[in-house]
């Protein structure tokens, strides 16, 4: 019996022949943006945050790579009508709207947001320009300039709360590349450049709209300030420290009391799911807390499909419960059928409530409450919760990530391993949809 969860609503089997028609209006050689590297500038309130775009023909038509330090995110939705631009990110519901006039774009980035805060960011972005911050970064070093490579114990302050970080830094020449680890997951693949004692870093992933401005003093500390948006910003102080640490992921949250986890939600169809369906009786089920707007939970799908697709023969299932940025549920369907799209997702996923961590604990109140998207739970065979891990370490994080990696098919390969237990009668299988 399939998953039950690749029903689609009238309105979502429409997307992928939109898709098509996207991609069919840019396949002439003579439209849109030149082929090639473009240095793209979004203004947010500290400044020129720069990223990397570069457009390239591939069999089928053209696309576009955003460009972050070692990553290229894949765009292959660009639409092009005379000199109007659309570039529509993958997996989420972000888009760049632009106006071409010859080797410059210019327009803005709309990032959607919840409640209705969507930002609108003004972006630009000229061919040929390849640096990040400034002219001439890729060269070397001055004899005696101070490095940042290695392992920081950092601080964020908003409004007096204090959030523990790692950074994990690399530095040739002036080019500096890492992310910053926290508690609840990463900031991803960042990139920029220290000039004297100056540290940039920014990046924009078709999710993250980050900027750092910091300052290596004296004692070999950094300070400065981040911005993530157009509406927040954080203080951050860092020290040097190989030996940083975060809190134990496994422990942050908890069931109230019991060791069950259940649950009720719609899939894309409509069709209400718990985990008390026959067709999860008898497996090791991994439940994630998720949102297609959230970059770490990508990072997570990305495991959990290979995860999925390596184990689902030997009994194991995933069910992603998504909590969409829009309380209207054919919009939080068609987000969460983009998400699926971008990563061939087969497990089932679940309209669950909106981006709400408060929401999200409402809905789910076995649970101490939701502290981070992603969270992923861990289900024996009978049916028992045996860990819940906060947050998601992705690959920008290095060894952190090859270590939860580790961690997370360990334990899968443990459940699996168990023999089945005898289970009590279940509700009639789910229909197939």
């Amino acid at each position: 019996m399939p998953s039950p969860n690749t029903a689609k609503r009238p309105l979502l089997w429409m997307l992928p022949m939109i898709a098509m028609l996207g991609l069919a209006s840019c396949s002439r050689t003579d439209d849109g943006p030149r082929d090639g590297v473009w240095r793209a500038v979004l203004q947010v309130p500290g400044g020129e945050l720069p990223f990397g775009i570069e457009f390239v023909r591939e069999q089928g038509g053209r696309v576009a790579y955003l460009i972050n330090g070692p990553e290229r995110t894949r765009i292959n939705e660009i639409a092009v009508n005379g000199d109007a631009v659309t570039l529509r990110m993958p997996g989420f519901n972000n888009r760049i709207d632009a106006k071409l006039e010859g080797d410059t774009l210019s327009g803005t980035l709309l990032m959607v947001k919840p409640k209705g805060k969507d930002q609108q960011i003004p972006f630009r972005a000229r061919y040929g320009d390849a640096f990040r911050f400034g002219p001439g970064a890729d060269g070397p070093a001055e004899s005696g300039a101070p490095d940042v490579s290695g392992r920081w114990a950092v601080t964020f302050v908003d409004s007096g709360k204090n959030t523990p970080a790692i950074g994990e830094l690399k530095q040739t020449g002036r080019l500096v590349t890492g992310t910053f680890l926290t508690p609840t997951g990463d900031h991803r693949f960042l990139a920029g450049e220290l000039r004297g004692r100056e540290l940039r870093l920014s990046k924009f992933d078709g999710g993250h709209v980050f900027l750092y401005h910091g300052t290596l003093a004296a004692d070999d500390t950094l300070a400065g300030q981040f911005w993530s948006g157009i509406a927040f910003e954080d203080r951050f102080t860092a020290r040097r420290d190989e030996n940083a640490s975060l809190g134990d992921a496994d422990q942050a949250t908890k069931l109230v009391s019991g060791d069950r986890f259940d649950f009720r939600f719609p899939d894309l169809g409509g069709v209400n799911v718990s985990l008390r369906d026959q067709f999860f009786k008898g497996k090791v089920v991994v439940v994630a807390l998720a949102g297609s707007w959230c970059p770490n939970c990508h990072d997570e799908a990305q495991l959990l499909v290979d995860l999925h697709e390596r184990n689902r023969a030997r009994g194991f299932e995933v069910v992603s419960l998504m909590f969409e940025q829009f309380g209207d549920f054919e919009r939080a369907a068609e987000a969460t059928y983009r998400f699926r799209e971008r990563y061939g997702i087969e497990y089932t996923t679940l309209i669950a409530g909106i981006s709400d961590k408060d929401d999200a604990a409402t809905r789910l109140p076995q649970l101490n409450g939701v502290f981070a998207f992603p969270t992923t739970i861990f289900i024996d065979r009978g049916g028992k919760v045996r860990k819940i891990h906060t947050g998601f370490a992705g690959p920008a994080t290095g060894e952190h990530h090859a270590k939860m990696v580790r961690e997370f098919e360990r334990t899968v390969d443990g459940l699996l391993a168990e023999p089945k237990p005898d289970l009590p009668p279940t509700e009639p299988s789910i229909p197939k949809v």
